[in-house]
């Protein structure tokens, strides 16, 4: 039970769905969308390309006898359907569909009510931790990559654009004062030793920006682990993985 526990909640927080809405519309008497409803259907159809059709509504107005209108209502839900599948979009296979005759509130303008209501989800990105974050959640021991940081080739210059990440960090270590760390350096592609020392002086880089801002040496180390720790067996087989390799991290001593 305490597996499955697990699971289910690995699959909440990777998959965040938000449900939404997107309405077509017909005109009188047809059960096909009019022009206007189908361009509407195909940009959204293009802008949509992660949805999950849900549930389907389709709607008449106050026109005719109340069987012929559901009848109505169910044949615009299919065509709808039709559109969406021949789109190659995701539609759940316990869909729920509901075709309404005159039994719902109805707007006073009748060509409102000739509709079909398309309930779907969205996947919404998760939003990433911050480094902030990030280490109030790891226990001492424990090691964070430290995001976007970049060098320039086979050297310990700092790119710019890793400003960011590294004021991120000074921060995290100018509002938790009992906060310890090792920094350390790896590098990728090398079989053989580091020879130049290269994650040493990577690591180094970062310890002695954070020493010029002020955080005391007796808060910090540096080493350099070459690729002793590599993420990828070494030779990577690409350059995902040689990225993934070559890093800085950071060790919670003390909290």
């Amino acid at each position: 039970m305490k597996r499955l526990t697990v699971i289910f909640f690995l699959f909440l927080i990777t998959n965040c769905f938000a449900q939404k809405q997107f309405e077509v519309f017909f005109d009188f008497n047809i059960d096909y969308p009019n022009q206007q409803s189908i361009e509407k259907l195909n940009a959204w159809i293009e802008k949509n390309k992660k949805v999950r059709i849900l549930k389907v509504e389709g709607y008449c107005d106050s026109i005719d006898t109340k069987d012929y209108n559901k009848k109505l209502s169910e044949r615009r839900i299919e065509n709808v359907l039709k559109i969406l599948k021949k789109n190659n979009v995701e539609i759940i296979s316990s869909i729920e569909k509901t075709a309404f005759g005159k039994e719902f509130k109805q707007s006073k303008i009748q060509e409102e009510n000739r509709k079909v209501i398309i309930y779907y989800e969205v996947e919404e990105p998760i939003k990433e931790k911050s480094l902030s974050e990030k280490i109030n959640s790891t226990n001492a021991g424990e090691t964070i990559k430290l995001p976007n940081i970049y060098f320039y080739n086979n050297s310990a210059r700092i790119v710019p654009k890793s400003n960011e990440t590294l004021y991120e960090l000074l921060c995290a270590l100018q509002e938790n004062t009992n906060l310890k760390i090792e920094i350390q350096g790896h590098i990728c592609c090398q079989q053989v030793f580091d020879l130049n020392d290269v994650s040493t002086a990577r690591a180094r880089a970062i310890y002695n920006f954070l020493l010029r801002n002020k955080i005391s040496k007796s808060r910090m180390t540096f080493k350099g682990y070459g690729t002793s720790r590599p993420v990828h067996k070494i030779p990577e087989r690409n350059s995902f993985e040689e990225d993934e390799n070559r890093r800085v991290e950071i060790m919670i001593l003390e909290k």
